[in-house]
Parts: C-alpha cells; structure tokens; sequence
C-alpha cells in the first residue's frame, strides 16, 4: 500500500480516537458533576423531620385562621359555578340550539380562559399585597358570572365566560402563595385538604343546589332556568371580596426561613423578578418540571370529562338536571370523607420523606385511570356512580396533595409565578387541547369514546410522569436550603459590616445552555472603585459571567447581587436602572449613523429632559476627546478604535455604577489598544467600578486590580494582579488559548 494511503486511512482513525477521547472526557465530567450535586441530610430539608403540629396551633403562628377561612370560602364559591356550568351544560346547549361538541369545547376552552389571567395574576402576587389582587379579582368575577346568566346566545355565553376565566386566576397563584406564605409547613396538607375538601363540598352540593334553581326556575315547555342559577351565585363572591382587601400581608417565605435558619429574616427592599427570569428559573427546578408535563398531559381528559359526563348521564340514561346532580353527588360525599385523612397523612408522609408523597401523588393517578373504562361500560345508573366513587378519591387525594407539595419546592419569591407556570402549560396544553379534540369527536362518537380517548392514555402517561419527578425531590428542597443559607450569611455580613458591602457580589453561579451547563458554582465580589479581570481560555465561561450579571440569562443555580440586593432575577432594565451597563465585545455602534446621532440614540432613555441629555453627551466629549470633531462622520468611517471608543462612550452616558467590558482589544491594532487602555485607566482612576473580559493577560493587568481565571466554566484562581503573574501555568494557559471565550 502506498505511504499516501496509509496516511489517509490512519487520519480517520485519529480522528475517532480523538471523538472517544472528548466523549469520555465530556462523560467523566458529568459524571462527576452528578456525584458533586447538592444533597443536604433529610432533616435540613424545610419542614423534614419537624415536630408534629397540630392545626389550630399551627393557624395561631400564622396570626390566625382568617386569611385561610376568606380564601376558603372565595375557593368554594369558585367551585360552586364551576361545578354549575358541568351540571347545566344540556340545558345550556338546549336554550342555544348548539350540538354537544360545541358545549364541551366551551366548558373545557373556559378553563383555558384561567392561562390568560394566571400570568398577570402571578406576577401581582409576587410584587404588590395579595388581599387587594385577590379583592378585585373576585368582585370581577362576580360581574361575569351575572353576566352568564344574561347572555342572549352561545357567542355571548363564550365571551362571559371569558371573563369568569381571567378573574378566576386569581385563585391558584395568588391564593397559593399567600397561604404558604402565611402558615407552617407542617399544617400545609391539611390546609389543602381542607380547601378541597370545601371545594367538594360545594361541588356536591352544587348539583343539588344548582339542579333545585333550575327545576323550579323552568315553567312548562321552558328550559331557560339555567340562568336562575348564575344570578344567585355570584351575588355571595361580593361580600368576601371586601373581606380580601383587609387581609394582612404575610412575610414572604417566613416558614422555610424558620424551618431552615431559624429566623425569618426580611429583605430591605426587595427588587421584584422579571417574567422571563423567573420563568427561565422555575423550569430548571425538575420536579416542578415533571408536575407540570404530568398535568398537562391529564389536561386532556380533566377538563372535559365533567361536561362529557353529564352529556353521558343524559343521553344514556335520560337523567334531567337535579337528577344528574343527584348521581354526581355520591361520589363527592366519599372524596370528602377521604380528604380528612389524606390531609394529616400528607403531613407525616412529608415530615418523614417528601419524595413519597410525590410518588403516591403519582401512583394514585396512575391506577384511577383503569377504572374509568369499567366505570363507562356500565348497564345502569347505581353501577356508574359506584365504581366513580374510587376514581374520584384516588384523584382528589393526589390533587390535594400537589399543591402543598410544590410551595416548598419553588422559591419563595417566585411563587406566584411558579403556579402561573403550571397553570399555563397544564390550562393551555390540556383545556385547549382537550377542549379541541372534544369539539371534533363527540358529536361523531359521543360522550363515552371521546370521554375514554382522552382521559385513560393521558391520566397513565401524567401519573408515570409524576412518579419519575419524585426522585427529584429532595436535590430541589437542597437547593432551597443553600439559597437560604446563603441569604442568611449575607444578611448576618451586612448587619456586621454594613459600610462594606461589594459593589457586585456573584455566589455558587450555576449557568447552562439548554442541556449543557457552562458555569460550575462560580463565586467572586468586585469592590467599589475595584476593576477586575476575567481571564481564561476559550469557552471557559467568561462572556457568559457578563451575561448573566447584567440579566441576559438566568442561572439555575445562585445569586447576584449588587451593593446588597438581590438582583437575580431582575430584568435587564432594571439593571441598567441601576447601574449595571456592559459594553459588548465587537461593534457596539450603529455604523449607518452619524457619531452624534450615536450618542442621541445612546441616550434615548433620557430624552424627556433635554438639558440632561445634553449633559451627559458634553460629558462622554470630554471623556473621550477624540470625538469631538467628529460628530458628523458616520460611525462607519471611524477607525476600529474609534468605534470602540464610540461604543465605550455610548455605554458612558448612563453614568455606570458597574461597568462590564467584554473583549475591549478584539481585533484591534496594539496602537489603537494602547489609546483605549488609556481611556480605561482614567476611568480607573475616577473610581469606576470595572469587570473586564480580556483575550490578552498583559492588557487585562494593565488596567485590574485583582483577577480571576476561568476554565472549564470554574474558578481555578482568584488574586491579586501581581499573584497572577507569579502563576505561570496560568499564563501559558490564556497565551496558548484560542481567543474568546
């Protein structure tokens, strides 16, 4: 064979040797990694391994059983139209003249009405009191569900409820929050089990109730008695929403804060989240995750199956409304004799191990799904209802159990948009698509196949799901401990030492992108008046550091804070608000633009007072002489040293309390560098605050106090300029590095 070929046949060989080797390398370290996750013993766990409490005790520590008893009873009379619209769905669709899809779609799609006002909702709760958002939201609700009774066809009948659905979002994430934040973790699942319990109650007897309006409401030959029925029940929502207003606010996660550090210590002037941020957050937490794919999934069938059932009971065994009502009953009187137990069982399942009561929350799901088949198939009324009676406990117990599950695993000042978020995937995924599937198959296959098409794959697939989420559990409670620990140690440093808080302050910083995590646990403070260099070799994690710190990504795992507060989940906006401005690497100018139309734009936010833009223009001129004179050059035609220092001026008008440089030199001549490290070493010498991100290590020692090495997104060191130069396996590792990074 012919030295060439040998060649070319040994290239790929090395080719793939070279592959394993990186595949193994990548392997080990997830591995690794795996093994290094944070795991805290049982008992350090929030509400783990406590002392049993008892429920009236546990209301007196949250100052009372009266926020629990208003958001009772606005829960219940939320059920109690819910319930309503299930048991009129025939007598709704008779008075319209419209086919069995189009009530089913109407009863399921004004579930999903609930996901365009839970976002809104969460957000309010978690920035402002929750007795007002809650106080409003109900009186609006009892407009809309007057309105219900009112409206001439079913295209009015849709809008109103509408209107129900948006005011009814109130109830998951700000009612959620505000009980979590106001009670002990120990009495959490009878709390649940007790609202459920309410909301059965009245379910159970909303037939009866609802059924008796409507029989006596109806004349002969009518069917519009129905609307009876909405008048009445919003009338009682008006007079609890004035009670919502009076509510005391609760101090937010006092409970977890108590349970883990012993003290509820508070945050002076909290910054609220971003959206974006908190939802980026709140998906990185797995079991969360899993609870929430595992209801979406069992959407399909939940919110279809109370109208496709009673569309069953009369059409196959010719049940009228208070008839119906009468069947639907039995099977809420054993569900709220269950709950009674299931809610002190919860709480010793939890204080024992957290992770079995996401595995039973699961296995219930799972199993109640075969019984809906024999339930569908049988001969007679006595026969449905009796073999309903299992399911329904099996699926209310697990329910009842998610709720306060979860408001231990989320953080808490994020809770009200942690429900929002379930409520948005589980309402938009499984109403929506419930709601859609049932408008197409019930008027061709009736009640029974649709109702057993869509709820017995869903609810296996949702149940299994959750059973996978629980070994989750306890990694996500871990997580909560070490940010509040965290917290801890910080309020306890500022407290000690308050006229030495850092400027910019980054702890156990975990960052991924997708699936790949790109920063391990990274820890560093900048002082005022403190510049400091981020070195590192190519894809070490450096820019990424930048990123997050001014808010353009949000890290599963840490905090940032600036002077003190906690901006983690702070939108770039209100960074920038306060101070926090990066200048980005490459061309940070408009080139299409005059340097002087640069600047105005640059300033835009100020552009209500003239006088200031001005001033903050003159200011950059004199900063950067260079400029002047050229304020009628496109940006285009400037050197690449002058772009940047155009660009660095840009980033100048907002008066930077922290300023993030990232790649200050790329591409530029050594001279053109030399002008800009000039420009920099003023500003150093002005006491700016600096974060610089450096390809070249003599460069970013010219102009920092202190440095930190990055490699393989972790800190390998931290010091002093001079230490650095000292380092030379570190020197040679960002000289004989690629650039970037």
């Amino acid at each position: 064979m012919a030295e060439g070929d040998e060649t070319n046949d040994e290239r790929p060989r090395q080719a793939a040797a070279l592959a394993g080797l990186v595949l193994e390398e990548e392997a080990a370290r997830r591995d690794a990694q795996a093994d290094e996750e944070l795991l805290f013993a049982d008992d350090l766990l929030p509400g783990v391994g406590s002392e049993e409490l008892s429920l009236r005790k546990g209301l007196l520590m949250g100052g009372g059983a009266t926020t629990f008893v208003v958001l009772l009873i606005l829960n219940s009379l939320d059920e109690l139209q819910t319930s309503a619209f299930a048991l009129l769905a025939p007598d709704i669709r008779d008075t319209f003249g419209v086919g069995d899809g189009v009530i089913t779609f109407i009863g399921a799609i004004s579930a999903a009405f609930v996901v365009l006002g839970a976002v809104p909702m969460g957000w309010l709760a978690d920035r402002y009191r929750r007795g007002p958002v809650i106080g409003w939201s109900s009186i609006a609700f009892s407009i809309c569900v007057f309105l219900s009774g009112i409206v001439p066809n079913a295209f009015a009948f849709f809008w109103a409820r509408f209107g129900v659905g948006i005011a009814k979002a109130n109830t998951i994430p700000v009612h959620g929050s505000m009980i979590a934040d106001a009670y002990p973790i120990g009495i959490r699942g009878r709390i649940g089990a007790i609202t459920a319990i309410a909301g059965r109650g009245v379910a159970v007897l909303s037939p009866l109730l609802v059924g008796g309006i409507t029989e006596i409401a109806n004349g002969p030959g009518e069917v519009d008695g129905w609307r009876w029925a909405y008048y009445i029940l919003g009338v009682p929502v008006i007079f609890f929403a004035f009670a919502a207003f009076r509510l005391e606010e609760p101090t937010r996660g006092r409970w977890e804060k108590e349970d883990v550090l012993g003290d509820a210590i508070a945050e002076d002037d909290p910054l609220p989240p971003s959206m974006e941020a908190a939802f980026a957050r709140l998906w990185q937490i797995r079991t969360l995750r899993g609870v929430i794919v595992g209801f979406s999934a069992m959407g399909f069938g939940i919110f279809t199956a109370p109208f496709l059932e009673n569309l069953f009971l009369e059409d196959e065994f010719n049940l009228e409304a208070l008839d119906r009502g009468i069947a639907l009953a039995a099977g809420g009187v054993f569900v709220m004799v269950a709950l009674v137990f299931i809610g002190p069982r919860f709480d010793r399942l939890y204080r024992r191990d957290p992770s079995l009561v996401l595995r039973l929350v699961g296995a219930l799901i799972f199993f109640s799904a075969f019984l809906m088949p024999v339930q569908y198939f049988m001969p007679n009324v006595a026969s449905f209802v009796i073999l309903s009676i299992p399911r329904e406990v099996m699926l209310f117990a697990a329910f009842a159990m998610v709720q306060p599950m979860l408001q231990s695993i989320v953080p808490y000042r994020l809770r009200g948009l942690g429900s929002a978020l379930g409520t948005l995937y589980i309402f938009f995924t499984g109403a929506v698509g419930g709601g859609l599937l049932a408008l197409f198959f019930a008027d061709a296959w009736g009640p029974r196949t649709t109702v057993l098409l869509l709820s017995v794959p869903t609810t296996l697939v949702g149940g299994a799901l959750m059973v996978r989420a629980a070994s989750f559990v306890k990694l996500d409670l871990s997580q909560v401990v070490q940010e509040l620990r965290e917290e801890l140690d910080e309020s306890e440093r500022r407290s000690l030492d308050p006229d030495n808080i850092p400027a910019l302050q980054v702890n156990n910083l975990d960052f991924s992108y997708g699936k790949v995590q790109v920063l391990f646990d990274i820890e560093f403070e900048v002082r005022k008046g403190e510049s400091l260099a981020l070195l590192g070799t190519n894809g070490a994690g450096k820019s990424t550091v930048l990123r997050v710190v001014s808010g353009l990504g949000t890290p599963s795992r840490g905090v940032v804070r600036h002077h003190g507060r906690t901006i983690t989940f702070s939108s770039p906006q209100v960074r920038s608000g306060l101070g926090i401005q990066q200048l980005p690497g490459g061309r940070g100018v408009f080139s299409d633009m005059t340097v002087q139309q640069n600047l105005i734009m640059g300033a835009y936010k100020y552009r209500r007072d003239r006088d200031d833009v001005h001033r903050r223009i003159a200011g950059v001129k004199a900063l950067f002489p260079g400029l002047v004179g050229r304020e009628k050059d496109l940006a285009r035609n400037l050197s690449g040293g002058q772009q940047q220092m155009l660009a660095l001026g840009i980033t100048m008008l907002n008066e930077p309390d922290v300023l993030l440089i990232d790649e200050l030199s790329l591409g530029l001549a050594p001279s053109v560098v030399q002008e800009l490290l000039e420009l920099i070493d003023r500003l150093r010498d002005a006491g700016q605050t600096m974060v610089i991100v450096e390809q070249s290590i003599n460069i970013a020692l010219q102009i920092s106090d202190r440095a930190i090495f990055l490699e393989k997104g972790q800190v390998r060191f931290e010091g002093s300029a001079a230490e650095l130069l000292e380092r030379d396996d570190i020197a040679r590792a960002v000289f004989l590095g690629e650039e970037g990074g």
